[in-house]
């Protein structure tokens, strides 16, 4: 698999994790989520519609993982073939 493709494969479940983010006191948009995680708003965007070309830092995965309440390494399957 290449770093494109991997890229993918996290900015998609990214914007798929945000989306079931099941909080009744927190809408969590992408600016929301970039607050959370101290990143700006047009970085999670770009993940998202895989328009980064240098893709997310460990440090920044871990941290959305948290904020989602997702183990980390959901991020990483790639339910395309499913």
């Amino acid at each position: 698999m290449n770093q494109e493709k991997l890229n993918s494969i996290i900015g998609k479940n990214i914007k798929k994790y945000r989306k079931l983010y099941d909080n009744k006191d927190i809408h969590m948009t992408q600016e929301k989520l970039a607050e959370l995680i101290n990143v700006s708003v047009s970085h999670i965007s770009s993940l998202e519609s895989n328009k980064s070309k240098k893709g997310i830092s460990i440090s920044n995965l871990y941290k959305i993982s948290k904020v989602l309440n997702v183990p980390i390494h959901k991020f990483l399957e790639d339910d395309t073939n499913e």
